[in-house]
């Protein structure tokens, strides 16, 4: 069994359930398998075969579900990305992962434009139409461009055939997601079919998820988080999926009114802001069984303020890309232990390690290692970083924690300097590249400190070469690089960085001058 086939049999057997809504329009477990199926067929029509990797440049629509999984029917690899990253952060993605074809959202078509000359080995590209004025803009494009572009709607339209799914294997990757890299560069964790299915599955068991269950998708769908738990899982479990194409707290309470949703999923900073909205629906929480939280810690202060007010407990649980995510989640049967990431679920084992791989005792600090049918199969094209990761069937997590004497684990810190915002991972060493890049900077570092809206913000120091170089010239050339996310809130010029007496970087140090 695979995501395909639950899907399917979910299809075939109440074909009238509603899968999804999306702005307002339902779309049955018959008409998904129906688009899916014809989706298939128009990329294998397109060229694109078992084992090809297609990137997705897509935000919370249709698009990318039926996207993944005519993806997954056929065989293919999917790679989603973070739409709103910058062209260099997309451009080493498509490269690094030798993406054969592009479906993106039609706000992309600058991209394309410059990709057909950029990637060549890019044979096809895919718009996904969301704005009104689409017509023009494809109008618009290079004959070149023009030649390798098609409309998603004219893929459907001009496919009659459906096709069946292809068979794969368990180890077969089914998706390949990029995290980011303490090197610089993100890793693209390879996720197979098994690793996929069996989270979906094992943690709508843990759960308790059933096809009654109308579940808020606001977590961007391309993060490994909402793609396990608000759109896999629900739907081998035959559940609705409330898709909603941005978080806004006043929109989000709209839809948990409307559709008398059953379960929401966010991270820390989602439930801050709905917490502090000044017109927050209180009473539309009255319907959620479960609150889930994940993708960072979550304050135990802003935990019984959001259940005091909405009524509601919060689950809190712990994962990452290389897992599938899930590998810890609070039970909600029974006792939930506030800034706890809780217990392992089912048919996945977590263990406290110390520097040779041995368990620690209770209440003892240590690594956290995972092992399970949902641990990746390995990194792409990075063998050495791949058995650094994984060592005697273990994940070595990076991440520090310690369990008590009831199986609760906690986490005491996370990988090493790694900077948290609004659940999105940020590593200094990535941002610090490109800081280094600019030609009027000597040396810079990067440290994460606390921030009330978003968990943390990302905090620069630099050294400088040219005087008359300006804070704000640093962000904007920051800000045409990476992800806004990324850009320091903060930058501060320094004479010197802080360093030790072999050169290397004091980073608690600058964390000291962050918190004065």
């Amino acid at each position: 069994m695979n995501l395909v086939e639950k899907v399917r049999q979910q299809a075939f057997e109440q074909p009238e359930k509603t899968a999804y809504y999306f702005l307002g329009k339902g779309t049955s477990y018959g008409e998904l398998e129906q688009s899916v199926a014809r989706f298939a067929a128009a990329l294998e029509d397109l060229g694109v075969k078992k084992g090809d990797h297609i990137a997705f440049l897509l935000g919370n629509t249709p698009h990318f579900i039926i996207s993944l999984y005519a993806s997954m029917r056929i065989g293919a690899v999917a790679i989603p990305i973070n739409p709103i990253y910058t062209a260099d952060e997309i451009s080493y993605i498509i490269q690094n992962g030798d993406v054969k074809v592009v479906i993106a959202l039609d706000l992309l078509l600058p991209l394309v434009e410059a990709g057909v000359h950029r990637f060549p080995q890019v044979e096809q590209y895919i718009i996904c139409e969301t704005t009104e004025d689409i017509g023009e803009k494809y109008a618009a494009l290079s004959d070149g461009a023009k030649e390798k572009t098609k409309l998603f709607s004219q893929v459907l339209a001009t496919t009659a055939r459906t096709t069946d799914p292809v068979e794969v294997a368990p180890d077969d990757t089914a998706i390949i997601l990029y995290t980011s890299g303490t090197t610089g560069h993100p890793k693209g964790a390879m996720l197979t079919h098994n690793n996929l299915f069996s989270n979906a599955r094992d943690i709508g068991d843990y759960l308790k998820m059933t096809s009654e269950d109308r579940i808020v998708a606001t977590l961007p769908v391309f993060h490994v988080f909402a793609l396990t738990v608000v759109v896999n899982s629900p739907l081998t479990r035959g559940a609705t999926i409330l898709l909603a194409p941005r978080f806004s707290p006043g929109e989000i309470f709209e839809l948990i009114s409307t559709y008398k949703a059953t379960v929401f999923a966010g991270v820390p900073t989602m439930y801050n802001f709905l917490y502090q909205y000044d017109k927050a629906n209180v009473a539309a929480f009255s319907t959620i069984r479960l609150a889930i939280s994940g993708g960072a810690s979550l304050p135990v202060s802003l935990l019984h303020n959001f259940e005091q007010k909405f009524n509601v407990r919060i689950s809190e649980g712990y994962g990452l890309s290389e897992a599938s995510p899930v590998t810890c989640f609070n039970p909600t049967d029974r006792e939930r232990k506030p800034g706890s990431i809780g217990q392992s679920i089912s048919n996945v084992e977590n263990k406290v390690v110390d520097e040779n791989g041995d368990e620690v005792g209770v209440g003892e600090v240590g690594e956290l290692i995972v092992r399970g049918p949902n641990v990746m199969k390995g990194y792409y094209n990075m063998p050495e970083e791949t058995a650094v990761a994984i060592r005697d069937g273990w994940l070595y997590t990076g991440d520090l924690a310690r369990k008590d004497e009831e199986g609760y684990f906690y986490i005491v810190d996370r990988k090493k300097d790694m900077i948290i915002v609004g659940g999105y991972n940020v590593y200094p060493r990535e941002v610090e590249e490109v800081l280094f890049s600019h030609e009027g900077i000597v040396e810079a570092a990067v440290v994460g400190f606390p921030d009330l809206d978003f968990g943390e913000a990302v905090h620069a120091y630099v050294v400088l070469k040219d005087p008359s170089l300006t804070v704000e010239a640093i962000r904007e050339f920051c800000a045409d690089r990476i992800v806004k996310y990324k850009v320091p809130t903060v930058i501060e010029i320094l004479d010197e960085l802080p360093k030790n007496t072999t050169g290397k970087i004091l980073r608690r140090s600058l964390k000291e001058i962050a918190r004065t």
